[in-house]
């Protein structure tokens, strides 16, 4: 879902960070696509090429945003040796997607790191399960401060993070739902805010999106408060959305995915899917640019 944002709105946001995502558009609207070369490489790895064309043509006729956007962008992929739901091809493809775009934009930077001591989890400093063998609620208790490192890489910035002191509120999804279209989202999000923000110091946004079995429904506010953004986001002024998918079975999203096989429609990771629509309002919302 990141990278599908970072290509839908690269004229909005500066960045995207991926911990074992897979490539733009590799499972063309297909489950069986999705289960297969875009999670287990099977039978064979994501063709980077092919799918950076689409992103191209997709740009050219305005689905996506105009290829310039990317320019001094920064892109990050994290992936653990021990991860056995997503193969590490996957993850290196949907970094190596955006290689042959280089020639549109000046100075994106590009990083993966694929040896970590992780499984298929966040990892994080204490919260969670065991770091490699990974489970529900798919945080692992690493010694590994992921967040900050994500955050440190985005912004080019370091610094020191002790506990949060900020405020995570709950807001209605609901209000930002885009005309004739069910996004599918739970009916709140979250929404934390530094206390420097809440006294009004300009502050910037970060989205940070939860992954399959990580919703609202099944951990509450749980990955919100232990998956570790909220600690950077007071030493970097940035308040962080953490919207909501939820499970159906009809489409079919028992786990509260977020949309990359195609469950809201055809259009879902183009500026006229349901999900992406409604980030677009719902970072209006926050006073994020719209263009």
């Amino acid at each position: 879902m990141a990278t599908q944002v970072h290509f839908a709105y690269s004229d909005r946001f500066a960045g995207a960070a991926l911990v074992a995502g897979g490539p733009y558009g590799c499972a063309e609207g297909k489950l069986e696509l999705a289960l297969g070369p875009c999670m287990k490489a099977e039978p064979a790895a994501p063709d980077v090429a092919r799918l950076a064309e689409a992103v191209r043509e997709r740009a050219q006729a305005g689905a996506l945003a105009p290829l310039a956007g990317l320019a001094g962008d920064r892109v990050l992929v994290l992936h653990g040796q021990h991860d056995r739901t997503v193969a590490a091809a996957v993850s290196r493809a949907a970094l190596d997607v955006y290689q042959p775009l280089g020639t549109d934009v000046e100075a994106l930077q590009l990083r993966f790191e694929g040896d970590g001591d992780f499984g298929h989890v966040m990892p994080t400093l204490r919260a969670g399960v065991d770091c490699r063998a990974g489970g529900a609620p798919h945080l692992g208790a690493c010694g590994l401060d992921a967040a900050g490192q994500v955050l440190g890489w985005l912004f080019e910035a370091g610094g020191t993070a002790t506990e949060a002191s900020g405020e995570l509120r709950r807001f209605d999804q609901s209000a930002h739902a885009p005309d004739g279209a069910d996004p599918l989202l739970a009916d709140e999000g979250f929404l934390y805010v530094p206390e420097t923000c809440a006294a009004g110091a300009s502050c910037g946004a970060v989205v940070v999106f939860h992954g399959c079995e990580q919703d609202i429904g099944r951990l509450g506010d749980r990955f919100a408060r232990e998956a570790g953004f909220n600690r950077w986001a007071d030493v970097h002024g940035l308040v962080v959305l953490y919207p909501q998918a939820r499970s159906s079975y009809l489409p079919l999203n028992p786990k509260a995915c977020w949309d990359w096989w195609g469950y809201t429609g055809p259009d879902y990771d183009t500026r006229r899917g349901a999900q992406l629509r409604w980030l677009a309002s719902a970072m209006a919302a926050l006073g994020a640019p719209l263009e």
